[in-house]
């Protein structure tokens, strides 16, 4: 079955319009719309965002792709078999609330089956976020909206996309992970993040510091390599190390090298527009060591290159974390996938590095950040619908989420959020097709639990409305307690057989010492499919300190399908 689909904000049917004009031509890229209240309007992508993001969840399987002989093999998209129409809402100015609404009407109208939107306006009342309503409307019509989670972390508290009919997507690592190498006269190699693509053959060339390559400012400003302070007659041919950022700096004035400290991205390399390495700060410290004490420092950078990661996956650094701050039950993110380090297909008229003076022209490019993992996820959801056509889009989510792979939220011990970061876990399309049991709401149980929040703007709500958000259908369950209380908390759930026809479910909960969960009844007995069964989780405990988050889960299996729900109970930090 072929699936059509619509990009970087959203995916289509027939619809044949390119430039918002029909098209003849096409069989892959069948529809691309562009808003713009400040431009010359165009579709086409002028810096390579969108067409990652597309040809991430749809690419055709093309052969030796690579980034200048990184990361080569033989690419290919989620999907391939999928048509995508892209529905441009960004330009230099920013994402207009109007165009990303207009958008999201267009989408549904040209009959899409599936929504991906790579973009995050910070978090917002889902009664004034654009996304929020937007994708409420694709909701009603059927179709499952995929949202990037947002790439400022790695503080809790963060996450952008916190609607439940949204399905917000977390950034994990993949097992190949690209790294740089720095090698000093003295023979000693310091190892960095980079996507470096230029080679200095092994050559070595004088490393100054920034301080020592400058006519115009401090000794203060020349260090961090402010912008404006490098003397170009003084750092050509040299490498030159900077304390903090200014690769903007060391690129304009023509540097031959860069070599920067950076302890907060270990996880991730970006493409940078000259040869030059992002150090963690132990690594600097040894560079700096080495810098003060030789009489002429040398050294050389390498290309990059790609070696195995054997703790992946693990959440990006940068992928935010919940809880979710607006609805305090609701589990976000929801998922994870892969999103760092991604090659896929790059516009010829972007940058590959974002900086403007990079002329270099690639067919395809290495990106990171939650936009990245976010059409891996659509494209799981478009292989889920073409084997399940009929399935409402929480049924979608629940397949993908119910089957995720439990994962750990650490980067060398830090930033351990849990279920905060990953949400249900990684990915994993393929147990996704056969989930057993999946979770559904629909858009009356949205709105009954956005009227326990006295959230009217979705619709009207009745006048004897009860309940919490909490008791949403929701696959995960969480819930906010007070500190030092005693708490008991219970959640409704209903799950739809999808199944064998006959099959007898058992319940398993593995859960944290100081919490208590109980599921009744624990033994689900089905007889026909699409049959409806509900039970009670009640989650119990004491005395949880500031700053607490315990997890546990609920399994029900049949002894070949398990549906895995994440438990999480918190306080606040403050």
């Amino acid at each position: 079955m072929r699936v059509n689909m619509i990009f970087d904000t959203t995916y289509t049917k027939n619809t044949n319009v390119i430039n918002n004009m029909k098209c003849t031509f096409c069989s892959k890229i069948i529809g691309a719309r562009a808003y713009s209240l400040n431009e010359t309007i165009s579709a086409r992508d002028e810096n390579g965002h969108g067409t990652h993001m597309a040809s991430t969840a749809a690419g055709t399987k093309v052969p030796d792709a690579s980034f200048f002989g990184l990361a080569d093999g033989i690419a290919r998209g989620g999907v391939p078999s999928a048509r995508i129409a892209a529905y441009k809402v960004c330009s230099p100015f920013g994402c207009a609330s109007q165009d990303v609404l207009a958008a999201f009407d267009d989408a549904i109208a040209d009959g899409v089956d599936l929504i991906s939107i790579s973009l995050s306006q910070g978090v917002i009342p889902v009664e004034s976020d654009v996304i929020s309503i937007g994708s409420f409307h694709a909701m009603e019509k059927g179709i499952l909206t995929v949202h990037a989670a947002g790439n400022s972390g790695p503080n809790v508290s963060t996450v952008a996309s916190i609607a439940p009919w949204l399905f917000t997507v977390a950034a994990s690592s993949t097992d190949r992970k690209i790294l740089n190498k720095v090698v000093l006269a003295n023979k000693t190699t310091l190892i960095g993040n980079a996507v470096n693509s230029f080679t200095l053959n092994g050559d070595e060339f004088p490393l100054v510091y920034g301080k020592a390559v400058t006519s115009s400012c401090s000794e203060e400003e020349a260090r961090i390599c402010k912008d404006g302070c490098l003397d170009s007659g003084l750092v050509a041919g040299k490498i030159v190390i900077c304390e903090s950022g200014g690769i903007q700096e060391t690129f304009r004035a023509g540097a031959l090298g860069a070599i920067f400290p950076d302890d907060s991205r270990k996880d991730v390399a970006f493409v940078l527009p000259l040869p030059a390495l992002i150090l963690p700060t132990d690594q600097f410290s040894v560079l700096m060591s080495f810098l003060n004490s030789t009489n002429n420092p040398q050294g050389t950078i390498l290309k990059s290159e790609a070696t195995e990661d054997p703790q992946a996956p693990v959440v990006a650094s940068f992928s935010l974390r919940g809880p979710n701050i607006i609805f305090g039950d609701i589990l976000k993110p929801d998922i994870s996938a892969p999103g760092i380090d991604i090659l896929a297909a790059f516009s010829p008229e972007g940058s590959p590095s974002l900086f403007l003076n990079d002329k270099r022209q690639v067919e395809y490019n290495i990106y990171s950040g939650t936009s990245i993992a976010c059409p891996h996820v659509a494209a799981a959801a478009a292989y889920i619908k073409s084997y399940h056509p009929d399935w409402i889009t929480s049924a979608i989510k629940s397949a993908l989420m119910t089957t995720a792979s439990p994962m750990n939220a650490t980067i060398q011990g830090e930033y351990e959020d849990g279920e905060f970061a990953f949400g249900a876990g990684h990915i994993n399309p393929v147990k996704a097709r056969e989930p057993g049991l999946v979770y559904e709401a629909t858009k009356d149980d949205y709105l009954k639990m956005l009227c326990t929040k006295n959230i009217t703007t979705f619709g009207t709500c009745p006048q004897d409305v009860t309940g919490s958000p909490k008791d949403l259908n929701y696959p995960s369950i969480q819930v906010h307690v007070n500190p030092e209380a005693n708490f008991t908390y219970r959640f409704p759930r209903t799950v739809t057989n999808v199944g064998s026809p006959n099959s007898k479910y058992e319940a398993t909960v593995v859960a944290d010492s100081n919490i208590t969960v109980t599921v009744e009844p624990s033994t689900l007995s089905f007889t026909s499919l699409s049959e409806k069964l509900s039970f009670n989780v009640t989650v119990s405990g004491r005395g949880l300190k500031l700053g607490s988050r315990l997890s546990a889960s609920l399994v029900w299996s049949d002894g070949t399908r398990n549906v895995r729900s994440p438990i999480v109970v918190y306080t606040n930090k403050s």
